[in-house]
């Protein structure tokens, strides 16, 4: 069944016959390969681009590990661009390549030629793309299927698909499959036999035990605020052994720099300024968060919050967790400091949106703790509450837009509307 993803096709799209290399980035099976390899080469076939002038290699497989090499890779390369026209040259998981940024930017610097490459590792490539490239990198993040992306490929009743995207994710392979159990055993052989095998050679972490463990910590936490002396001290306590909070910021850049998750900074917004620690952190899909627990921790506003953040991201804003400094009045008419919390700050060039994710909003109570933070933010930009249950859209008195869970997730431009 084709997938289609049709906002990172134009991004490709968008970024043709530009003089940089356009890097397709994202966690492992994300549907990067894809994504190049057929629907963007469909693409240029149905506008006229001959078959002679798309080369494509991908380096993961068995058949193509001697162009590892770039001194084979670099004079095969060549020959296939000695044929007229414009070329295209579409490249899989080329982190394997060595000396990857020096063979393509020689490529770029050739006439009529355009190079499309993906990678599956942020510290070989993310980072490259501002360094290694000088400036002709272009990145594209990839993520999983949003849930429209989910709903387009599988149809079927909102309220039940979301209970299967939150379970077990939008892995495009896993949103094809037909059973619970043949989706839970794919998601945890991706760990077994990829992610982990990934980070642990890439890395050298030499405590692969140690690493997996962690994770889970964070994967049963997911969206709470840690740091790593925190993370280290309930690492002590949840296994009995101990691991210093270096080695825990580590573990914690190699499970970003693999795409696994995110880290969102904290933000004081009255002082605009961020704030050292502690973070949030986010996992990249549901479904392999929920893998590392056993599927036995699905708790519905954590895992909402989540797709929240992972959502905002894929929509292009960047997105921190927003604190407000204020000071209120106790009972016995003392000044007290409090720290107002706001789930996303979110911004997209000189748009900001405040985001709250309320799983649910049942009185008059409730909605006045989640707009509590808004009132003492102090300027104009737009405050949402998303609810987890159908409502209608509306504004509140306090002009608050109130949108239901779905209603947000199935509308890419819900936020510039309103």
């Amino acid at each position: 069944m084709r997938i289609e993803r049709p906002a990172y096709l134009a991004q490709l799209v968008g970024k043709m016959h530009s003089d940089q290399v356009k890097v397709v980035t994202g966690v492992r099976r994300c549907g990067k390969s894809y994504l190049v390899f057929n629907l963007f080469k469909d693409y240029l076939l149905r506008h006229g681009v001959a078959e002679e002038n798309i080369t494509e290699m991908a380096f993961d497989r068995y058949d193509s590990r001697q162009y590892r090499d770039p001194a084979v890779f670099h004079p095969y390369v060549l020959d296939k661009l000695s044929c007229p026209g414009r070329h295209y040259v579409l490249l899989d998981e080329v982190q394997l390549l060595g000396n990857f940024e020096e063979v393509l930017i020689d490529l770029i610097a050739r006439e009529n030629v355009d190079v499309y490459v993906t990678g599956s590792n942020a510290h070989l490539l993310s980072k490259d793309v501002v360094t290694e490239f000088r400036g002709r990198g272009d990145e594209i993040r990839m993520a999983p299927l949003s849930f429209s992306e989910f709903i387009t490929a599988n149809g079927g009743d909102v309220a039940a698909r979301w209970q299967s995207y939150m379970t077990y994710g939008g892995l495009p392979a896993v949103s094809l499959m037909k059973t619970a159990r043949e989706k839970v055993d794919y998601l945890q052989k991706l760990f077994s036999e990829i992610y982990i095998n990934d980070i642990v050679e890439r890395n050298g972490v030499r405590s692969e035990r140690a690493l997996e463990e962690l994770l889970d910590v964070v994967a049963s936490t997911v969206g709470s605020l840690t740091n790593p002396s925190k993370l280290s001290d309930t690492f002590r306590s949840v296994t009995g052994s101990s691991i210093d909070s270096e080695t825990v910021a580590s573990y914690l850049d190699h499970f970003c720099d693999a795409f696994l998750m995110e880290k969102a900074l904290r933000y004081d917004i009255r002082g605009r300024r961020y704030i050292g620690t502690p973070h949030k952190y986010y996992f990249s899909d549901l479904g392999l968060r929920n893998a590392r627990l056993g599927f036995r921790q699905i708790e519905q506003t954590h895992l909402m919050e989540n797709a929240l953040y992972n959502e905002l991201r894929g929509r292009g804003y960047g997105v921190d967790v927003g604190c407000v400094q204020t000071t209120e009045r106790d009972s016995a008419g003392r000044s007290v400091r409090k720290q107002l919390e706001v789930d996303f700050v979110c911004n997209r060039g000189s748009e900001r949106v405040y985001v709250q994710s309320a799983y649910a909003v049942p009185d008059a109570e409730k909605l006045a703790q989640e707009e509590r933070p808004f009132g003492r933010i102090g300027d104009s930009f737009r405050k949402v509450v998303i609810v987890g249950e159908p409502i209608e859209r509306h504004y509140t008195e306090r002009g608050t837009l109130m949108v239901g869970l779905y209603d947000f997730l199935l509308d890419r431009d819900i936020l510039e509307r309103g």
